[in-house]
């Protein structure tokens, strides 16, 4: 049995493949960028107004005094989205203009409309009167202030959320280059589980393959439920993997069936077949009997069949395996503090469901729930976090900073 550091380390090592493709920007959310986007224009694409107001030259105010006002020409107005302005400015002129309206480049700094003094009346101005003098570019968006053509706007490896999309659209992207999504086939096990609302005693709620297929957008991945393979159904199991080395699937995932007892043939099954990077069971809890391995350019994740265990090998397994082939960086924990101490088998890792708060001074605290058994399902709803207790160590003490990570999104959206 190995550690988990361990097995990380073999499943780094047992990156399969995956092409790219380009998708339309309203496609692409939580997508992996293959590749770095840059800004194919300046953004904003001219000089324009950031406040409604009257654009004046600056130079034109150089003697201007309270004792030594002078008239503004009122020559038009200029509305977002209007063409720039064409005609022929003199000095002491102005043009009304509202914001996003792009400025003429004789002119070059707004005036608010709150400062105006018109004349004769605010309801039919022929000028304004200036009294004072103004320097340049007050209230001015210049030109490429935002994002300079060529200007790298994301990232390679980025997950592509909302605010990319606005970006990205704002900037007239029409399509990206994005990794392929992985495509998972999925295998409940065992004459216990049931697709039935109303069970007996006897049987188990399918509910594993549900967890995981909602997690399809979040974890970048396309799910196929294969359904349920009986006690019997070694066959049926070695003839889908068989499919599977022919097909466009790219990971089977199993639940249950993985451990030691007398129906677990998942592991004498995959190991029919000429696999690498293989390990069976690692020091962790939950989730211990867990079963990995690669046949060509294709993956075996065995999970263990209790729903929580399920959970976390999904978690700290299968997913940052999803995040190594599509070339994402790795995530990063978010550490907080420890509110309560918790004692541990010194060998093993330990994935604690728990609950992250910030005081009220700012600092992020998490406590350990209790119920951490593999078939307790209440304290999974009540955490937001899980809390990862390393190996090598068995006490963990109050106040000590730990490492947590989000149950059921990547850590990587707090990037």
């Amino acid at each position: 049995m190995i550690n988990y550091q361990q097995a990380k380390s073999i499943l780094k090592k047992a990156k399969i493949k995956i092409h790219n493709e380009k998708v339309l920007i309203k496609n692409s959310i939580n997508r992996v960028v293959a590749k770095d986007i840059f800004s194919p224009s300046n953004h904003p694409l001219g000089d324009n107004a950031a406040f409604d107001g009257f654009a004046i030259n600056a130079l034109d105010t150089k003697n201007i005094a309270k004792k030594n006002p002078k008239h503004f020409k009122i020559i038009g107005s200029i509305a977002a989205g209007n063409k720039p302005l064409s005609k022929k400015v003199k000095k002491f002129e102005t043009v009304e203009i509202m914001t996003g309206g792009i400025i003429p480049s004789v002119f070059n700094t707004i005036i608010p409309i709150e400062q105006i003094k018109f004349y004769p009346n605010k309801q039919n101005p022929k000028s304004i009167i200036i009294d004072k003098k103004f320097t340049k570019y007050n209230h001015v968006r210049f030109k490429g202030s935002d994002y300079k053509k060529n200007q790298l706007i994301i990232k390679k490896g980025t997950i592509i959320q909302a605010n990319h999309i606005l970006a990205l659209k704002t900037l007239g992207i029409k399509k990206v280059e994005v990794k392929k999504k992985l495509n998972i086939l999925f295998f409940s096990t065992g004459n216990e589980i049931s697709n039935s609302d109303t069970i007996p005693s006897w049987k188990v709620r399918n509910s594993n393959s549900h967890y995981i297929e909602s997690l399809n957008n979040n974890f970048l991945f396309n799910f196929k439920n294969g359904g349920i393979l009986r006690d019997h159904h070694q066959n049926i199991f070695k003839s889908q993997i068989k499919k599977m080395l022919k097909s466009k699937t790219d990971i089977i995932i199993t639940s249950g069936a993985v451990s030691a007892g007398k129906f677990d043939y998942i592991p004498s099954v995959v190991k029919q077949f000429k696999t690498s990077h293989f390990f069976k069971s690692v020091m962790i809890r939950p989730g211990k009997p867990i079963l990995f391995a690669k046949i060509n350019q294709k993956v075996i994740f065995g999970l263990p069949g209790n729903p929580i265990s399920s959970a976390a090998c999904f978690r700290f397994f299968v997913y940052p395996f999803i995040e190594n082939v599509l070339e994402l960086l790795p995530e990063k924990p978010v550490k907080a503090v420890l509110k309560n101490s918790f004692l541990k088998v010194k060998s093993f890792t330990r994935f604690i469901k728990s609950k992250l708060s910030t005081t009220n001074n700012g600092r992020l605290e998490v406590e350990l729930l209790k119920g951490q058994e593999s078939f307790r399902i209440n304290s999974f709803v009540k955490s937001n976090v899980w809390a990862m207790l390393p190996n090598g160590q068995a006490n963990f003490k109050k106040g000590q900073i730990i490492d947590c990570f989000l149950p059921n999104h990547s850590n990587k959206i707090l990037d």
